[in-house]
Formats: C-alpha cells, sequence, structure tokens
C-alpha cells in the first residue's frame, strides 16, 4: 500500500522580493486564494505569511491574518492552515556604536510574534527553534523566546511544526519537549538548502531523520533550486514534503513559476512517480493527530 505523503504549500513567504516576482500572492485574498488552489493541487497544509496589500513588503498585521484565515475557512476548503510565526526574529547589527540595529532589522519580543496565533488559533503554527546567520544579519531565536513562544502556542491548543535549520536545532527542541515545554508530538521540519543553515543534500536530510525521534512525524524541503530533489529525497527516506513560492520561485531553471499550484502539481507528479500517494487534509489531519475537521 502507498504511504501517504503530507505535501505542504508555503505559498508567500517573507521575502521581500514581491516587487520583482508578480507570481508571489499579496492581497489577503490573493494569499488566501493561493491557499485553496493549492489544496486543489493536492497540498493538505498552505504554510502561510502575511504582505502589506499597498507595497508587497512583509507584514506582521494581525487584521491582515485574519482575513486570511477567514476568507479560507469561509470557503470551505479542508485544507490545513499552518501560521509562521517567524516574522520579528531579524537583526542586523549596525556598525557603529554599542547594541545598535541597522536599517532592516524588526526584532519584536515574543507577545507579538505569537498573538495572531492565540487569537487565530489554527490547527498549525512554524516554530523556528533557534538562530540563524541569515543574508545581511540573523535570524535570532534565543531558547527564552522559543519557550515563550511554544508556551502561547500550546495554551492555545495549537500543533507546533518545529523548523530546524541545524542539528543543533533539534537537539533544543527535544529539550524542550522532555520538560514538558512543548507538545510532545509535534511536527518537525529541517529546512535545507538556506545559505549558512544545513545544506540541501541526502547526508542532511539522513542525519536529521536520525537526530529525529523515531515514530514522529517529520518533513523536510530544499531552498531554490533544491526544492524538487528534496522533495524526492524526503519521500525516500519516509519524511513529507513542502514546496512553494516561499521556498522557490521556479518550475525549472530559466522557467519562473507561474503560481504556487503549478509547484504543488510538480511535486504530487514526484510523489506518485516513486509509488506514493499525497494525503488528502483530512488524512493528513489523522497523521498529525489533529482533530477531524
Amino acid at each position: 500500500m502507498a504511504r501517504k505523503i503530507i505535501l505542504t504549500c508555503a505559498v508567500t513567504g517573507g521575502d521581500d522580493v514581491a516587487d520583482r516576482f508578480k507570481a508571489i500572492p499579496v492581497t489577503p485574498a490573493q494569499i488566501a486564494q493561493a491557499a485553496i488552489d493549492s489544496c486543489k493541487a493536492g497540498a493538505a497544509i498552505a504554510h502561510i505569511h502575511v504582505r502589506d496589500p499597498e507595497t508587497g513588503k512583509p507584514s506582521m498585521g494581525l487584521h491582515l491574518y485574519r482575513e486570511v484565515v477567514e476568507r479560507i475557512r469561509d470557503s470551505g476548503s479542508p485544507v490545513i492552515v499552518n501560521l509562521t510565526t517567524g516574522p520579528g526574529a531579524r537583526y542586523i547589527p549596525a556598525d557603529e556604536g554599542v547594541n545598535q540595529p541597522a536599517p532592516g532589522s524588526n526584532l519584536r519580543g515574543p507577545a507579538e510574534r505569537v498573538r495572531h496565533i492565540t487569537e487565530l488559533r489554527p490547527e498549525l503554527c512554524s516554530l523556528d527553534m533557534g538562530s540563524l546567520n541569515f543574508g545581511k544579519g540573523a535570524l535570532i531565536n534565543i531558547p527564552a523566546h522559543v519557550q515563550a513562544i511554544g508556551a502561547a502556542i500550546r495554551e492555545a491548543g495549537v500543533k507546533p511544526e518545529l523548523e530546524v535549520f541545524d542539528t543543533g536545532h533539534v537537539a533544543l527542541a527535544l529539550r524542550m519537549i522532555e520538560k514538558g515545554l512543548l507538545d510532545p508530538q509535534p511536527l518537525f521540519q529541517a529546512v535545507l538548502g538556506v545559505p549558512w543553515g544545513a545544506p540541501a543534500t541526502t547526508e542532511t536530510m539522513a542525519l536529521f531523520k536520525a537526530l529525529i525521534p523515531h515514530g514522529s512525524a517529520w518533513a523536510s524541503f530544499g531552498i531554490g533550486r533544491h526544492e524538487f530533489p528534496m522533495v524526492a529525497q524526503a519521500v525516500l527516506l519516509g519524511a513529507h514534503a513542502r514546496v512553494g513560492l516561499e521556498d522557490n520561485l521556479y518550475l525549472e531553471r530559466g522557467v519562473p513559476a507561474e503560481n504556487n499550484t503549478v509547484l504543488v502539481e510538480r511535486a504530487v507528479h514526484i510523489i506518485r512517480t516513486l509509488g506514493e500517494e499525497v494525503a488528502t487534509p483530512d488524512e493528513a489531519r489523522a497523521i498529525l493527530g489533529l482533530p477531524p475537521r
């Protein structure tokens, strides 16, 4: 019997690239529709950031998250909504002065970063399990902030998707689970190919598999040109998979993706070619231990 692969589509992301790639959904209506369409194409989960509708730049606006979630719920789509808690971690130190941020920093406290989760209570939300050099600066996720965000997620009754960018992030996740600070049965998500993070290779994904407790739900994905090879590798190693315009803007070399749907369709083709099948949203709920719709 074919194994059921949970496919996530990360529909818009938080990088400031919407002005250069018109396929990226920007308004709440566009983001919600991208989630709905990705589900119709085979994605069980939609991973969601929001953007300023006027500028296309990343946003943390609660009203924007609310509109996206309400549009998806009102549509009747069975897609599992997975909201990010990643924004608010970017820090770029100034070259002059002491403890001064440079333009582009957006550090926020844990309460602000998780507010939309406690208000809207999606079925899933991401939680970055550590810090990482990123672009001109770093993503700062110190253990105390991870713990505070994780506590709020658990209090809201939301299952966390623990995003791990390196092996030390898995170690922190396991310690917090052991101490009762996180859901004992999270979804682990190994992020591969981010510059200065874990590389997108077979060996790295296999290492993550070895570190994650046997029997745990886990997934992995690759950034940019690594997206589709890592879909195949995830399937072969027993993981779930993810695609979407947050991670990769091209269907193939030199061919921009027209939308999220074509990326999902390509991933579905890879999964089925390898003899497995994509999980429906309700099957994904059962696999992850989420309540039925």
